[in-house]
């Protein structure tokens, strides 16, 4: 049992050894020393994320992440190490399955997974071998026995120690195959908690991966919607001539479709995603999606003036996304436009009403202003996002722009206006809402606002570090 003095200690030590790793001359090395301290050095970071595992477990048992005031571990993890939200939810999963957790009584429970723990313990597997084996063992229909289970991540737990990822996927399908020749294990189980869309972040490029498993019905259908709107020559955006919708519409020219068939270049996934795209154009532009928010269901877009006159730049949708200018403008050509007035700090102009619910006016507004959820930290885009009211509405504060801000759900439950919780108010130089933690989390409880939303001014802070008259706020 090691005392929290010591265990910290303990990674002093390891950070002083890898600062004096990391200053050594590596060039006196022979070449088979450089191939030992590769391996070496290896095992020591597969070691390092077993001990992850164990701090995310306890970090996770003892719920820190509601003590400040998010909603899961994942995001605390965001918070505290600026990692990525994959990177921490794939450091929560590794936990899941690699950590030894604790029951109601205070026993230690074992690994979900314990061979393949063993083998990251060791040293002798990485989070990508323990990560491919997950995934496999995901795969196993809920028919195989729990003697089967815990023979197949034994076998693929003791191949993670001496062979690559892509190895453990190519003989974790063997396995599969053997377990299940003929897919009679696999049931309606099975389907239920395997089907997943997974939408992914933008990259630096602005495109998102989009991937997951379909169940048999959504499969079936979904390829009746692409024999009909993926056909040749139908909903090409490079082609002005080529028809939209579906290829069986009254209103499809045959002799057309044939002539832009004829040019179609399109690979078919091309022609997939032209689809995909034109049906959401479709759902989202005939309005049967309704309301969201007080808002009617439809792409909200924020640009400033400068890159409008300009046709040129990067603009913002509510749901946190980004597109090109001439993008945003050709997505535009067809909606109704919402023009919102700022003024030199951002602000928007007064914006007044004497009912305690905002309208849409003044969500549209909030949207182009704020961006996204307020309270520091959150990365909850507008289209998630209620209004609060700054100063409560129960307690005088009016609904008037500048008493207004974007809160998520999770975030404003957070907020009580005493001392045990978060409170808000505007800044008094800018006006944008400022969030006060509690004591518990900032003694000095600080004003704070949230840049999360905003990678411009993100940018400009870094810059006030390079040249120190460039000024922050709240």
């Amino acid at each position: 049992m090691h005392s929290e003095g010591g265990v910290l200690e303990q990674i002093a030590s390891l950070r002083d050894a890898v600062a004096a790793l990391s200053a050594a001359d590596l060039t006196a090395l022979s070449d088979t020393a450089v191939l030992d301290a590769l391996r070496d050095l290896e095992a020591t970071r597969r070691m390092l994320a077993g001990v992850d595992h164990t701090l995310v477990v306890q970090l996770t048992e003892r719920k820190l992440h509601t003590q400040h005031g998010v909603r899961s571990p994942q995001r605390l993890l965001v918070d505290i190490l600026r990692v990525s939200r994959r990177d921490a939810a794939e450091r929560v999963q590794a936990a899941r399955l690699l950590g030894h957790w604790h029951r109601p009584d205070g026993s230690t429970a074992p690994p979900k997974h314990p061979a393949t723990a063993a083998a990251v313990a060791d040293g002798e597997a990485s989070a990508e071998h323990a990560r491919v084996v997950s995934k496999i063992l995901h795969k196993l229909p809920e028919s195989v026995s729990d003697e089967k289970r815990t023979e197949a991540e034994q076998t693929l737990a003791e191949l993670a120690r001496t062979a690559t990822p892509e190895d453990i996927l190519n003989a974790g399908h063997h396995l599969l195959a053997h377990l299940d020749p003929d897919g009679s294990l696999t049931d309606e189980r099975d389907r239920r908690r395997r089907r997943s869309v997974y939408l992914r972040g933008q990259g630096a490029d602005l495109m998102s991966r989009f991937s997951g498993e379909l169940d048999p019905t959504a499969r079936a259908m979904f390829d009746v919607i692409l024999a009909k709107w993926a056909r040749p020559g139908m909903n090409n955006p490079a082609d002005p001539d080529s028809p939209t919708g579906d290829c069986d519409a009254p209103s499809v020219n045959r002799d057309a479709l044939v002539a832009a068939a004829a040019r179609d270049t399109r690979t078919a996934a091309q022609r997939n995603h032209d689809a995909f795209a034109a049906m959401c154009r479709f759902v989202v532009e005939t309005g049967v999606l309704g309301r969201h928010r007080g808002l009617p269901a439809t792409v909200i877009i924020t640009m400033s003036l400068d890159q409008l006159e300009k046709a040129a730049g990067v603009a913002t949708t509510a749901t946190g996304g980004t597109l090109p200018i001439k993008d945003a403008l050709a997505l535009a050509e067809h909606a109704h436009p919402v023009l919102a007035l700022f003024d030199h700090t951002g602000k928007p102009l007064h914006l007044g009403r004497g009912k305690r619910l905002a309208n849409v006016d003044q969500r549209f507004a909030l949207i182009a202003w704020q961006r996204g959820c307020t309270r520091p930290g959150c990365s909850t885009p507008a289209a998630h996002c209620a209004v609060h009211h700054q100063t409560e509405w129960e307690r005088g504060g009016g609904t008037d722009i500048e008493n207004l801000s974007l809160a998520c759900d999770a975030c404003h439950a957070l907020v009580t206006n005493t001392d045990a919780g978060w409170t808000t108010a505007p800044s008094p130089r800018t006006g944008r809402p400022t969030w006060t933690a509690p004591v518990r989390i900032d003694p000095e409880r600080r004003p704070r606002v949230n840049i999360r939303h905003h990678p411009e001014e993100i940018l400009r802070r870094a810059r006030s570090r390079i040249v120190p008259d460039e000024s922050d706020d709240p």
